[in-house]
C-alpha cells in the first residue's frame, strides 16, 4: 500500500491551513497504513488448515503413514502461514467487525496522542484514515459536538470511505477537509488567530 507522498502531504497541510483561517477549530489528519499487523491471524489459519486438511486427505485412502502425515501437516502449516502473511490476504481473513474495532481504537488513541483533547474551548477535530481496513472516522471534541449534529460528520465519513475503497485517498482528504471547513466556519467561526497544533498530515507506517 502506498501512503501519500511528500507533495500530497503538503496539499493536505495547505488545505488544513486554509480551513483554520476561518474557524477556531483545530484540525489534525492521521493516515495509518494499518491499524494492526494481525500477526495472530496467519497462525490461527495455518494451525487450523495444517491440522485438518492432511488428516482429511488421508482419512479414507490411508496413503500416508504416521511420519508422512506429520511431515505433511508441518509443511502445510508453514505454507499456509506464509501465504496468509501477505497483507492483502491477512486483511481479508480478519472479520470486518474486528478490523473496524482495531481501527476505531487507534483513532481514539490518536485523538489523545495528538493533544486534540487539550485545545482551547474543546475545538479539536481528528480526521482519521486506516488504509488497510478501509476505515474513516471523524472525532470532534465537546466544544464542537455541542454545536454540530453527528449526522453531519457521518455523511462526510461515508463519502470519504468510498473514496478510500477506490484508492483516492488524497482526493478524499481534501474534500473532507473542505467539507469540515464549511461546517466549522459557521458553527465555530474564527475569533482569535491561533494555531495550537501542527497542520501536517500524521502518517503511521
Amino acid at each position: 500500500m502506498a501512503l501519500l507522498n511528500e507533495d500530497e502531504q503538503r496539499q493536505v497541510a495547505e488545505a488544513i491551513e486554509a480551513v483554520e483561517r476561518v474557524t477556531d477549530a483545530e484540525l489534525v489528519t492521521v493516515l495509518a497504513a494499518s491499524a494492526d499487523d494481525y500477526t495472530y491471524v496467519p497462525l490461527i489459519w495455518a494451525g487450523f488448515i495444517g491440522m485438518l486438511l492432511p488428516g482429511l486427505i488421508n482419512f479414507y485412502p490411508g496413503w500416508l503413514n504416521a511420519n508422512e502425515l506429520l511431515v505433511t501437516q508441518v509443511a502445510t502449516f508453514i505454507a499456509v502461514a506464509f501465504f496468509c502473511r501477505l497483507p492483502a490476504i491477512t486483511t481479508r481473513l480478519v472479520p470486518a467487525a474486528v478490523r473496524h474495532w482495531r481501527a476505531g481504537s487507534l483513532a481514539r488513541r490518536q485523538f489523545l496522542e495528538q493533544n486534540l483533547h487539550a485545545t482551547v474551548n474543546g475545538t479539536g477535530v481528528l480526521i482519521f484514515v486506516s488504509e488497510a481496513e478501509r476505515y474513516v472516522e471523524i472525532i470532534v471534541d465537546d466544544g464542537i459536538a455541542r454545536r454540530v449534529d453527528d449526522q453531519v460528520w457521518r455523511s462526510m465519513v461515508d463519502t470519504f470511505t468510498g473514496q478510500v475503497r477506490e484508492g483516492r485517498i488524497l482526493e478524499g482528504f481534501l474534500r473532507c477537509i473542505r467539507s469540515c471547513g464549511e461546517v466549522l466556519s459557521e458553527s465555530v467561526p474564527v475569533t482569535d488567530a491561533r494555531n495550537e497544533l501542527p497542520n501536517r498530515l500524521v502518517v503511521l507506517h
